[in-house]
């Protein structure tokens, strides 16, 4: 596969910090060590290992073909899916050809870059499919472990988010990086940010003033956004930062563009809404009467029951109307700021936009320009668990039973 240089640059990076974090034998299972000194001594034999997943995912390989090209250049690789292509679960992704000694000792490294792009991508994809009018910026880093993790994340959603385009022209998906590090997977040429709380309390929790701080010191930047949520006061400082970009400082005039982030704090309701409120505000947007309606029509039309013990519908009802970055404090807020004339202010939205949250968002239309996620990282580490098997010992077709299926 054939990337933009300046991508290409990323994951030979990420080779760059495999290497520098020690020799082989000290990353690699001992099991898989042992196993190549055993194989070294008693006669070497070329073997196919064939790598699959346990869960459906979006294959996001270039990471582990680059890495088992450089550690074992003669090894030879075969691709069962595109990049890019959404795969069942225990589907083989690759094969992997060579020699059992030299494999052995980097199997460890090669199911480790497998499996956590390829969760990440399908995660991306599914909600780059779920919001497609909405733009994308990762925003992982601060969840992630270091630079490698970074690497793998950010490519998973860069592939996640070709693939969704792909499936539909109208997705905008994934537009820039919280980090200059990732930027290139994105067609960025540095990471992208607006402000973080911890600015907004420097300026005495003020978001106007910190705001005028930010365009103070950092005047090239195309845009300014207004983290709102600081003093719980949304909608005010919403306006009150707009009526000073548009009416004081026409900084739109000078080709900047302006716009708030949603970042509530889950234990309370946006400015001006509470439950009953907030399910008027999405059924009045949706058109809807009543709160069960909302949901169902939220939901295709499948009728639902409303049981508080359901665990998927009481998701779908905080979503909708709960505290936090909700759908209706997104529309509560979209519409205060085209009532007072600020049509051009754009929505932000951050704050636990997983596939789940995306999906409900997107059905439900809420009016949001750009999502800041990190929510694309797999929910848990075993769902990135990659395998590999040897399926063929010289001329010698032998797998365990039970893994019949990659033969």
């Amino acid at each position: 596969m054939t990337l933009p240089s300046a991508q290409a640059q990323i994951l030979d990076r990420l080779i760059a910090l495999v290497e520098g974090a020690g020799p082989l034998p000290a990353q690699t299972d001992k099991y898989f060590t042992n196993t190549s000194r055993i194989v070294a001594d008693h006669g070497d034999v070329e073997v196919t290992f064939a790598v699959f997943m346990r869960r459906r995912v979006v294959a996001a390989l270039e990471p582990v073909i680059r890495l088992v090209t450089h550690f074992v250049p003669d090894a030879k690789i075969k691709r069962f899916v595109a990049e890019g292509e959404v795969v069942p679960s225990e589907h083989k992704l690759l094969e992997i050809t060579g020699s059992m000694k030299k494999l052995s000792e980097i199997e460890t490294l090669l199911l480790q870059k497998t499996g956590f792009p390829c969760v990440a991508a399908n995660n991306a994809y599914e909600m780059c499919m779920a919001i497609p009018d909405a733009g994308f910026m990762d925003m992982h880093a601060r969840h992630g472990s270091g630079a490698e993790m970074n690497i793998l994340a950010a490519y998973g959603a860069k592939v996640g988010s070709e693939a969704a385009r792909a499936a539909n022209p109208k997705v905008k998906g994934f537009i820039g990086s919280s980090q200059d590090l990732t930027a290139p997977f994105f067609g960025a040429g540095g990471g992208m940010g607006t402000m973080p709380h911890a600015l907004v309390g420097y300026a005495d929790g003020d978001v106007l003033k910190a705001m005028k701080l930010f365009h103070e010191t950092l005047p090239e930047a195309k845009s300014l956004i207004a983290l709102v949520d600081y003093t719980g006061e949304e909608i005010a400082d919403s306006l009150r930062c707009a009526k000073w970009f548009f009416d004081e400082a026409k900084l739109d005039q000078a080709g900047k563009a302006f716009g708030i982030r949603l970042d509530t704090h889950g234990g309370r309701f946006a400015e001006g809404l509470d439950y009953e409120k907030s399910v008027d505000v999405v059924g009045d947007w949706l058109k809807v009467r009543g709160e069960y309606s909302i949901v169902e029509t939220v939901l295709g039309g499948r009728t639902v029951q409303l049981d508080p013990t359901n665990i998927l519908i009481d998701k779908v009802r905080r979503i909708l109307f709960g505290k936090g970055v909700s759908v209706a404090a997104i529309i509560h807020a979209r519409r205060a700021l085209d009532k007072a004339g600020y049509t051009a202010a754009q929505i932000v939205g951050s704050s636990g936009f997983d596939p789940q949250k995306c999906q409900i968002m997107g059905a439900a239309r809420a009016p949001i320009n750009t999502v800041g996620t990190g929510s694309f990282l797999p929910a848990t580490l075993t769902e990135t668990y990659a395998t590999a098997d040897i399926i063929k010992y010289g001329d010698t077709t032998r797998v365990k039973i039970g893994r019949e299926f990659l033969l």
